[in-house]
This record gives structure tokens, C-alpha cells and sequence, in this order.
């Protein structure tokens, strides 16, 4: 028996759905995907598209839209209104509802969420304060609108339980570490376990054959060491905070900067609530930093095509710090490495970075073959082939893959949902 999935992906400024059929362990299939973005610079706009058909794209929302809930509401109606989505006519026809979980603490796979895990995810809400509250109110209003429907927890941070004991420590006192939950747990795992399986199946390998450094470039970025198809290292930490640098967060700094920033920044921000304990230490590093604050844009795009010395600069800084992780993760997988895969909104449109990264730890045995680089990916093709193939032995033949992946976030969190059999 067929079930119908939302997928719900909640970001700082946007929320997004996927809808999908899906029978019992069979791959889910797409039926519609809708959007509203513009939360934190109104006004929002919303997109709809069902199957190939686009309905809405960037259609100003009338409705008042000021949280992330109230933009799951204003997407939740839409697709019941939709009288051509037929598989939804009624709140009762979805059965499941998987949520991106930014941090899911201890958690190592999806949880269905019952009294008990919702109160687990509220404890550990100060390890990821701006991302996981606003989670947690979707999830709050599904439970109260959706009542026949399960709800599942997908963690960002599940993929990267098997990182080893010596990567994600922290060389701090052991007792206050475990007591107050203090280590690397790292993020974009959603992302990264469609790519491993997606960059394996294109390399004819299965899941666990595969060796990846690989990146995920978006308004947050990070990199991922990937080992017999499981984490081995990745760039983000404790939170999100950490690693590369993205459109408003530092990424790694000295972590003594801060107090030399502002004097007032172990005081909470005036934008905490009794759900959000955020100091101005985090506000600063994760909302007032990154390239919008060296260039005024958080648009990588606009970054990557000026001459100006402010946007040279911060992308100059962004190709360095990526560069500085391939290398790292290089040399941790001892230069067994299948293939480097760009993913994420940057990595899969910007053609300039992947060159300009590429170039940078050609060294290492990378290079790109420059037309496909700079062939726009069509869209339905998950996985593209961008590195150069020179002759076996020839000079200057490249060791490694060089892939671009159309990561899912949202098909990977139904695909999740559709094998496991709880949820049966």
C-alpha cells in the first residue's frame, strides 16, 4: 500500500516541501514540491511546481507569514487546495511527515517521534539554538494538524556517527565534555548519504567501496571525508558554526576573536527567547560574519563574477579555505580517494569555483576537463562527470574524479522513511 511523504526542509530564511508516493522499501517517487522563501527579508514569495508543470514561481504570498510554522501552514494548504495533486485531497491522506532535524545530539538514525523524543530534542536545542527550535515548531503544528500522520526525525548530524573517537574530540576536560555534550558531531549528513550512494552507483561501486572528499557549497558549506562509504571527518563541529565560511557564518576563527569583536558577548542577544538562548557571540559568528559581511552580498553568484577587490577577496578567502580541507582529508584518507564531488547551490553552479578549487590541489592528481565544466548541468542528470581523462599512464594523466552532484535532501529524508519498516 502506497503512502503519501512530505519531506519538510526548514531553513533560516525558507521552508520547502517535497511530496512524494512511496510503497514499502521501493524508492519514493516525486509528485509535487512547494516553497516559500524570503522569511527573514520579506516580502515572501512562494513557488509551486507539480511533477513537470510549474505552477507558482516567486508569487508573493498574501497570507501573513512571519515563522517558519506559519509558512509550513500557508505550503500545507496550497498542496490541499491543488485539485489536480489527487493524492491529496484531505489533511488524513499523509501518512508521513519527515522533518530535517539540524541536531540530532546523540541520535544515530531517525527517530519516529513520540512525547518522549520531541522532549529529548528540546534538551539539546542549545547545541544548535538557531536551527533546530525552528524545527520544532513545524513539528509541533503537524502533531496538532496532522494526526494521522507519523513523524520522523531526520538528523543532519546522523551520518557522521561512525566519524572515530580521535576526530571528534575536543582536548578539553573529559568529564565537562561528556556531561555537557561537547564534541564533533557535524551537519549536511542528509546531503552527504545521498552523494556517497549516488556518486557510488555512477562509479559502479556499491555504497561501501567508495572513498569522497566531498563538498557541499551553499549559503552554509562544509566538507566531508568519506571512507568505505561513512563518515570519516567533516569540517562542521559542535554546530554548524565551524569550518568553512559561508553567506553569514565565519566558519572557523580564533576563538578568542569574539571577545575582541564586542564587549558584550557572553550577554544573550536580544533576539533570544525562552526556546532560543543565543548569545551576541553567536549572533555575530553565525548571522553578522561570512562574505555578506566582506561584500554587503550574500549572493556567491554576484561574488564569483566581479572584478570588485571586496568580492575577489572573499572569494579568494572561500577557495582557500576549501582547498585547505581537500588537502586535509587527502592526506587523512592516505590519497585513496575515488573521486572530489561539489555539491550544494555553489558547488553545482558555479563553474568558476570548481575551477579555481580544482587548480588549487591539482597537485594532488586533480583536473578538470574544461568544457564540462562549464556545461550548465541539465537538471535530471544527478551526477556529471566534469574531470579530465587523459590517456592510462600519459603525462599528466589525473589520478582522481572530479564529479558534480544534484544533492536531494528531501528524497534522501522520504527514501529513509520508505525502508523503514515501523513506519509500515
Amino acid at each position: 500500500m502506497a503512502k503519501i511523504i512530505l519531506s519538510v526542509n526548514a531553513g533560516s530564511s525558507s521552508v520547502k516541501i517535497s511530496v512524494y508516493t512511496a510503497e514499502r522499501g521501493q524508492a519514493p517517487v516525486q509528485l509535487a514540491e512547494t516553497s516559500i522563501s524570503g522569511l527573514t527579508a520579506p516580502p515572501c514569495t512562494l513557488s509551486y511546481s507539480r511533477g513537470d508543470q510549474v505552477l507558482d514561481k516567486d508569487r508573493m504570498v498574501e497570507q501573513k507569514v512571519e515563522t517558519q510554522a506559519d509558512a509550513f501552514g500557508v505550503l500545507l494548504q496550497t498542496l490541499i487546495d491543488d485539485g489536480e495533486l489527487g493524492e491529496i485531497s484531505s489533511r488524513d491522506d499523509i501518512g508521513i511527515v519527515c522533518h530535517r532535524i539540524v541536531h540530532g545530539g546523540d541520535y544515530t538514525k531517525p527517530q519516529l517521534i513520540s512525547d518522549e523524543t520531541y522532549h529529548h530534542l528540546e534538551e539539546i536545542n542549545d547545541l544548535a539554538p538557531l536551527h533546530n527550535a525552528t524545527s520544532l515548531r513545524i513539528v509541533q503544528r503537524c502533531i496538532r494538524e496532522l494526526p494521522a500522520a507519523h513523524n520522523v526525525a531526520c538528523f543532519d548530524s546522523q551520518f557522521h556517527a561512525s566519524i572515530p573517537e580521535h576526530i571528534r574530540t575536543y582536548p578539553i576536560d573529559p568529564e565537562i565534555a561528556h556531561s555537557n555534550r561537547l564534541r564533533k558531531y557535524g551537519f549536511h549528513g542528509m546531503s552527504y548519504a545521498f552523494i556517497t550512494r549516488e556518486a557510488a552507483r555512477f562509479l559502479g561501486k556499491k555504497p561501501d567501496e567508495v572513498n569522497l572528499i566531498a563538498l557541499h557549497l551553499g549559503s552554509g558549506a562544509s566538507a566531508c571525508a568519506i571512507k568505505a562509504g561513512q563518515s570519516w571527518d567533516t569540517s562542521m563541529g559542535l554546530t554548524p558554526l565551524a569550518g568553512l565560511p559561508g553567506a553569514t557564518r565565519s566558519g572557523n576563527v580564533d576563538p578568542s576573536l569574539v571577545f575582541h569583536y564586542a564587549s558584550d558577548v557572553g550577554k544573550l542577544s536580544p533576539a533570544s527567547t525562552k526556546e532560543l538562548h543565543i548569545s551576541r557571540a553567536e549572533e555575530i559568528l553565525n548571522k553578522e560574519a561570512g562574505w555578506k559581511a566582506l561584500t554587503g552580498t550574500t549572493n556567491f553568484g554576484i561574488i564569483a563574477a566581479s572584478d570588485d577587490p571586496k568580492m575577489k577577496l572573499a572569494f579568494d578567502l572561500f577557495v582557500d579555505r576549501v582547498s585547505s580541507f581537500v588537502g586535509s582529508y587527502y592526506v587523512s584518507l592516505h590519497g585513496k580517494v575515488d573521486a572530489l564531488v561539489f555539491a550544494g547551490g555553489i558547488g553545482e553552479k558555479s563553474d568558476r569555483l570548481r575551477r579555481a578549487v580544482v587548480d588549487n590541489v591539482a597537485c594532488l592528481g586533480f583536473k578538470l576537463d574544461e568544457a564540462a565544466n562549464a556545461e550548465k548541468l541539465d537538471g535530471k542528470t544527478t551526477v556529471k562527470d566534469i574531470g579530465a581523462h587523459a590517456a592510462e599512464g600519459g603525462e599528466g594523466s589525473p589520478k582522481h574524479g572530479v564529479l558534480v552532484c544534484l544533492t536531494d535532501e528531501q528524497f534522501e529524508m522520504a527514501r529513509t522513511c520508505a525502508e523503514d519498516p515501523e513506519l509500515w
